[in-house]
């Protein structure tokens, strides 16, 4: 590896250089608008993987942004990895958020800030860094690799399930590796070890036809924002308990051992408060912060409207009334399954008096790893190789579908190796990506593949 390190050590105001001119493509999967910069970005991702050294790249069309693959397979008796990414990115609005512009690359306080910058071409990037320390150095990677990047993850990854259930030969491994997270905190590595799934409704109300003035009729029909209110107070006590009957039916206890790894990590809860800015954290009573944010399922409205909220006045009974709602699942709970126990509490505890429309909007299934897996093992030994300090197993309160994908159509475990930080601001103004991350992550990255490589 001696090699392997100093090629990388060389490199490094490249990599900087490089990765500035990826995040200079304004690959928004969102907007229509950057259709020709996502095929750009796709191509520009082609190439990148080409000069690490990966072979047999190309462009596979989808009904929406190309999916770029390649790979290098001369590790006969090895170990094969399956390494994914995208390389679309969020929105940069609102514009005038943002210190330097979004799509310019601006390297402040050891810090490289840009859209994209952690959330994902910083980090998938830095994988195609080590393949070429690997391949420029030694002359070969220690293990076999297939790297696959897609353009929509931003919105949802659609045709990228019916391209791994298209491919399943083609995408053959024994292990999966993802750098689309973050550390548990700066100084402190870590492996993710679980996430959490989700089931997300939009739920609407009709009383009538149209709105009313309250003045007129107020007190002879129901008013939806009114209804939509008592429902929703209905859905979790004053506890945080949900009360969606048989709702925490399957979820798997905290371990004794998970809550004791969970107490020894450098989380200050007070700390953790004053940085959301609320008067009191809340949640699950009999929970600490780390277990309801990691470990515990939620319910929680992520928006509401209903009638007149303009400037000044209008006295109407509304029509309509809209909440958006979402459950965080974990493991065991099936997401089909706590959707049908949803649907039927709300059609139970819904007064005749509004027409009720329930909505499905995303569903994904909750994740956790198997953390004495040799090659959960392996990259725990280079994470520690990469970045000089003992890792740690977190969990990552947020979903990610290709999780299940992953295991459920290509049957692999997955090893996430993400290095970004909690602040990096992705999907917001100012995203970053702390530039010392960023490189201990390509000489971790190129310890991976030597740790997993070491097993067989």
């Amino acid at each position: 590896m001696h090699e392997v390190i100093s090629f990388i050590e060389a490199h490094r105001a490249r990599y900087v250089e490089e990765l500035s001119e990826y995040l200079a493509i304004p690959s928004v999967s969102a907007l229509p608008e950057h259709a020709h910069d996502m095929r750009l970005c796709a191509e520009w991702t082609a190439e990148a993987m080409r000069r690490a050294g990966l072979q047999n790249v190309r462009l596979f069309e989808t009904g929406g942004n190309p999916i770029v693959y390649g790979d290098w397979l001369g590790a006969p008796h090895k170990p094969t990895v399956l390494c994914y990414g995208h390389y679309d990115v969020q929105p940069a609005d609102p514009l005038d958020l943002w210190t330097s512009p979004p799509f310019t690359a601006s390297v402040r306080d050891e810090r490289i800030y840009a859209r994209g910058a952690s959330d994902d071409k910083g980090q998938i990037f830095m994988h195609f860094k080590a393949v070429e320390a690997h391949l420029m150095g030694s002359g070969c990677l220690p293990v076999n690799l297939k790297v696959i990047v897609e353009g929509e993850e931003e919105v949802g990854g659609k045709h990228l399930e019916e391209f791994v259930r298209g491919n399943k030969q083609l995408l053959a491994a024994e292990a999966a590796v993802i750098s689309d997270t973050a550390m548990f905190d700066r100084g402190v590595p870590s492996i993710c070890c679980g996430t959490r799934g989700l089931s997300y409704f939009q739920i609407e109300l009709r009383g009538t036809a149209t709105d009313l003035h309250s003045g007129s009729f107020g007190g002879v029909v129901a008013n939806p924002g009114f209804v939509l209110a008592q429902i929703l107070a209905k859905m979790k006590g004053e506890d945080g308990y949900i009360a969606i009957p048989g709702f925490y039916r399957n979820v798997r206890p905290i371990s004794a051992e998970e809550r004791m790894d969970f107490e020894r990590l450098p989380f200050d809860s007070e700390r953790y408060r004053e940085e959301l800015g609320a008067p009191q954290l809340f949640g699950e009573a009999g929970f600490t912060a780390l277990e309801r944010l990691w470990a515990r399922p939620t319910f929680d409205v992520n928006g509401l409207s209903a009638g007149f909220t303009g400037v000044g006045l209008k006295t109407v009974i509304p029509a309509v009334a809209m909440a958006k709602v979402s459950m965080r699942l974990v493991p065991d709970q099936d997401p089909s399954e706590v959707e049908g126990l949803f649907e039927s509490y709300l059609n139970e505890i819904a007064p005749n008096t509004v027409d009720v429309r329930i909505t499905l909007r995303h569903g994904a299934k909750p994740w956790a790893a198997d953390v004495t897996h040799p090659f959960m093992r392996a990259a725990m030994r280079a994470m520690q190789l990469g970045f000089g300090a003992q890792p740690v197993f977190a969990r990552e309160g947020g979903s990610n579908p290709i999780l299940a994908t992953f295991e459920d159509v290509l049957g692999l475990p997955i090893i996430m190796f993400g290095v970004g930080l909690p602040d990096d601001n992705t999907h917001a103004a100012n995203e970053k990506l702390d530039l010392s991350n960023f490189h201990n992550g390509v000489v971790a990255a190129a310890h991976l593949y030597d740790e997993i490589g070491k097993t067989r």
